[in-house]
């Protein structure tokens, strides 16, 4: 039920936050998109492109992903299902007539049952906040002579969780990257980063992370986005692997087929963990809608 209710909260304001996002837009100077193709001649040529731009981490492109996740096969007994909901908007900003910061910040919500064991007389569930990983860009407007379109910056680990199965208790911080390259209806790229505690609740284990994201996408002229990629993640200090790869579709709606003032993208896939640590899950399955402004 609580989380019925934050679910809720974020949708209402999912459709009131337009006004604000297109005013901040409007706003804003003109700028390149970067991976973006020529002028669309039609609308369904722009809902293409759009499709496409979204395949960009750090596009000029303001969106707001509530992305839904359930992962099953984990805990002691191997029964446990967790539910993830990552609220990540990405806001660009423009620095200069070269430069934009891409500000990307996740936030999860998660509730979870059977993965963490619980002494007797005690709930084996959670719910809450977990740890937010707030991501900064430094990008160049415009891609390179060989369509190169890169970013750099730091990541931070924000220490925000409400319980502590559900965080590290620590805060962070490190390098992270972006690479990728947009030819013809093709995307491919990876990005990458790696944090390290810096301060937080001394009892707790450190923090030493690395995690790469290699991704492939190939977007149809009906907006139709078909994605191969994997989120592997080591953990230096405990020496394990996480490595799910996830296949997904997603399909970009525009106003007129919604009736919202904006366009979504509606994206569902499933995903199978090809290495977890003890007591990490087996499969589990993505269902996300993201609320897209493009900067004009």
């Amino acid at each position: 039920m609580k989380f019925a209710l934050i679910e809720a909260c974020v949708f209402s304001w999912l459709v009131v936050a337009p006004a604000s996002a297109n005013a901040r837009a409007v706003d804003t100077p003109p700028v390149t998109a970067l991976g973006s193709d020529p002028a669309p001649s039609g609308a369904g040529d722009e809902a293409a492109a759009l499709a496409k731009k979204l395949a960009n981490p750090i596009a000029a492109l303001i969106s707001v992903p509530l992305q839904n996740n359930v992962d099953w096969g984990g805990g002691p007994d191997g029964d446990g299902v967790q539910y993830k909901l990552n609220i990540q908007p990405v806001i660009p900003i423009t620095l200069s007539s070269d430069w934009n910061l891409i500000s990307r910040t996740i936030l999860p919500v998660l509730a979870q049952k059977d993965i963490v064991p619980a002494p007797p007389g005690r709930s084996s569930s959670q719910f809450g906040l977990g740890d937010t990983l707030q991501s900064l860009w430094l990008s160049p407007q415009h891609p390179s002579k060989s369509g190169i379109i890169w970013g750099i910056g730091p990541a931070l680990l924000l220490r925000t969780a409400t319980d502590k199965v559900l965080g590290s208790g620590k805060w962070g911080a490190g390098p992270t990257a972006v690479v990728l390259k947009q030819t013809g209806r093709w995307t491919i790229g990876g990005l990458a980063n790696h944090v390290w505690s810096v301060a937080g609740d001394s009892s707790r284990d450190k923090v030493s992370s690395s995690y790469v994201q290699p991704f492939l996408s190939y977007t149809t002229p009906q907006a139709t986005t078909f994605t191969i990629n994997s989120e592997t993640t080591y953990d230096w200090i405990h020496h394990t692997w996480t490595v799910p790869v996830n296949l997904m579709v997603s399909q970009l709606l525009p106003p007129k087929k919604t009736g919202l003032s904006f366009p979504i993208s509606i994206q569902g896939g499933y995903r199978h963990y090809f290495e977890a640590p003890e007591g990490g899950p087996s499969n589990g399955i993505r269902i996300a809608i993201t609320a897209l402004f493009p900067k004009k």
